[in-house]
């Protein structure tokens, strides 16, 4: 059953002809008459009595139009809802690293809820090992993480919002403790540090792994030892003093990236959280 099909049918009943009909609708007689065919042949049922030129329904069709017009009528009120959306609405899922979360995200989710308030927004951990499993199967719509500047998985879009550097940070740069505190292999930049701590000649430093940058900074701040972290997570400590950066160290590049799979359709409300996060 097709929308045209029931679309004719109407029109037959409201100008009582099929020629009056095709005229309306811009289509040939014959096309009007397939129509009301195939639709009488899926209905199983005649739907119109031709009595000489005049067409009369059937009790079937007289059943039949009333539905008819509900499908029409509910098929552009679904138009005019999706077309004539005036913001954003419905959920959206966003994946993002704990770092992100912790200090990153929360003034951007802030602005992001006092401009569209009728998103529903999720965020959910992301899990590195499988991004793009998680992007595929739509466990999240986009992901926004730290990563390498060469980040460009094939089956994903990628997008660099901003560039940050991995900083080498202590409690007390003066008694520094020969301890690099370092996140798990799975963390995209933790290549970077190892570098860097080839380029110093410090790769047989002594390592304790940690879950998280968030455990790492808690970590260097009661003097455990020293980490590379990023910028954004230890800025305001060392502008309040409560971390120093070591002393003639190099600073190593990261970015902050949204990825989403290369065959998402990008929703109004996805747009919209793309538009805040990137002002």
């Amino acid at each position: 059953m097709e929308l045209r099909q029931l679309i004719t049918f109407i029109t037959i009943v409201e100008l009582d002809g099929y020629k009056k009909a095709a005229d309306e609708l811009g289509y040939a007689q014959s096309s009007i008459t397939a129509h009301m065919k195939d639709l009488e042949q899926e209905l199983g049922t005649p739907i119109f009595d031709r009595l000489g030129r005049k067409m009369v329904l059937t009790e079937a069709g007289k059943k039949f139009l009333p539905y008819a017009e509900n499908i029409v009528r509910l098929y552009a009120k679904s138009k005019e809802a999706i077309q004539n959306t005036s913001e954003p609405s419905g959920q959206l899922t966003i994946g993002a690293s704990e770092s992100l979360m912790i200090y990153w995200l929360p003034t951007i989710i802030k602005r992001f809820r006092e401009k569209y308030p009728l998103v529903e927004l999720t965020m959910k951990s992301i899990q590195y090992d499988n991004l793009t499993g998680q992007l595929k199967k739509g466990d999240i719509d986009a992901a926004i993480l730290v990563e390498t500047l060469n980040f460009n998985p094939t089956e994903l879009v990628t997008n660099l919002i901003k560039k940050d550097e991995l900083i080498h940070v202590t409690a007390d740069a003066a008694t520094m403790p020969d301890t690099m505190l370092v996140t798990e292999y799975t963390c995209s930049w933790r290549p970077l540090v190892e570098e860097y701590l080839k380029g110093v000649g410090k790769e047989m430093i002594s390592r304790v792994e940690l879950p998280s940058v968030e455990a790492i900074k808690q970590s260097v701040l009661c003097g455990l030892g020293n980490a590379m972290l990023p910028t954004f997570t230890v800025e305001n400590f060392m502008k309040s003093g409560e971390l120093q950066e070591v002393h003639n160290s190099k600073r190593e590049q990261v970015g902050i990236f949204t990825a989403m799979h290369k065959n998402k359709w990008v929703s109004p409300s996805m747009r919209a959280f793309l538009e805040v996060l990137e002002s």
